[in-house]
């Protein structure tokens, strides 16, 4: 396409950070001068961090352009400079129509005005007229499922309340070019289906949109089209099918690798996952058999206090289930230097088939390490249900425990019928 003809027009776009670093403790015979010279010693290229460097693009209008790749590997950097966020260091963006961003859900909320003043603000903030917003108003309110509460203050609301208003202000908004980033990951599983549902419909309206996410499946079936970046670099672009295929093929030979070896993981450092295993008592991990996930790690400093979260996902991205320190009341109160955290699984609820996890840890309160896709494990076969027979893969990944009954009803008694 023409670059006249597309909505947005990506040139060669870089985006330079310039990493903080001490400059080191100044003494009373330092002079000014040395003090100078020291600190303009920091801007060194050692220093710079490229997020993204010579981008290019086109997204044609009405076109639905997914973004896929690992955590660090720019795609939020990117929509912030399309959303005049962030100012590239080199190379241009044009976008031609009125832009609407989901981004960081929530942003301009005021905690001591109401619900019902926030969608005002908000609304103002995005870019609608004030009567945009009053048309909207009872579609908005509707949508985030808090009638009940729309003249309390937001500092009031739960979480789960907080993120769903933000969101249903956001995707009522209506401009030409719309650009969400992970925006699915607010609410719970029943509002993340109204949100998915919301961007589709957007997405069928002939609007541009550029769509952020880790789930797989949803780009998958909301995208015309993928670009796939890795390292701050545009590593594909194409079929929507082929570059989810690329980009898991990349994420398998990331898995492969120790996870000592992995650059592409976030925190402070106080320790580093250095290995993930998945095995059983027997070795194999089998559906409904005892797992454990063992993760060795090295602390550099000491941890008074640790917190430890390992999550499993489908590898289209589907999130499946969270095992995690915090949320079993299992918080470790030290840690030795060297040394592995091992989460036990009674009974593995999993179908047969291949997993990826993300590792998460903090100590002393902040976040130590965290690694996206850090690895992948494999479940086989097992008598889940102790009855010879397992549901197809098609009904999902996940097994749940149960059993049925019978009751005869007649002449108003019940009676419970034994099974066969």
């Amino acid at each position: 396409m023409s670059p006249e003809s597309a909505a947005i027009t990506v040139e060669q776009i870089g985006k330079r950070y310039r990493l903080g670093r001490r400059a080191g403790a100044t003494t009373v015979s330092e002079s000014a001068a040395d003090v100078l010279s020291r600190l303009r010693q920091r801007s060194s290229a050692n220093d710079e961090f490229w997020a993204l460097r010579d981008v290019s693009l086109e997204v044609g209008e009405g076109e639905v352009l997914g973004l896929i790749g690992p955590n660090g590997a720019g795609k939020s950097t990117l929509l912030k400079i399309l959303s005049r966020i962030t100012v590239p260091t080199e190379g241009r963006a044009t976008l031609r129509g009125h832009v609407g961003s989901l981004l960081e859900v929530g942003t301009g909320f005021h905690a001591e005005l109401s619900g019902r003043d926030n969608i005002y603000l908000n609304g103002a903030i995005l870019g609608m007229k004030r009567k945009e917003i009053v048309s909207r108003f009872d579609e908005i309110v509707e949508f985030a499922g808090i009638g009940r509460f729309i003249d309390v203050p937001v500092k009031r609301y739960s979480s789960g309340m907080y993120v769903r208003l933000a969101f249903s202000v956001a995707a009522h908004f209506e401009p030409e070019i719309l650009l969400v980033d992970e925006v699915l990951s607010v609410g719970d599983q029943a509002f993340q289906q109204k949100c998915l549902g919301q961007i589709d419909e957007i997405a069928h309206s002939g609007r541009t949109v550029v769509f952020v996410s880790h789930n797989l499946a949803a780009v998958s079936s909301l995208c015309t089209r993928a670009c796939f970046l890795a390292q701050g670099r545009l590593a594909a672009d194409g079929d929507v099918e082929a570059i989810i295929r690329r980009y898991l093929g990349s994420v398998q030979e990331a898995a492969r690798r120790d996870l000592h070896e992995r650059a592409d993981r976030q925190g402070s450092g106080a320790f580093r996952f250095t290995k993930f295993l998945a095995h059983g008592p027997a070795g194999a991990v089998t559906s409904g058999g005892e797992t454990w996930f063992d993760l060795d790690f090295a602390a550099v400093e000491e941890c008074k206090s640790a917190m430890v979260g390992i999550a499993v996902y489908g590898l289209l991205g589907e999130p499946l289930f969270l095992c995690s320190t915090k949320i079993s009341g299992d918080n470790f109160s030290r840690i030795p230097r060297t040394g592995t955290f091992r989460c036990v699984i009674p009974r593995l609820p999993l179908a047969p088939g291949r997993y990826s996890v993300n590792v998460y840890g903090e100590a002393n309160g902040a976040v130590a390490d965290w690694v996206s896709d850090a690895a992948t494990f494999d479940v086989a076969e097992g008598d889940f249900f102790g009855s010879g027979q397992l549901p197809p893969t098609t009904h999902g990944h996940v097994f749940v425990d149960h059993a049925w009954g019978v009751e005869e009803r007649a002449d108003g008694d019940v009676r419970r019928l034994s099974l066969a």
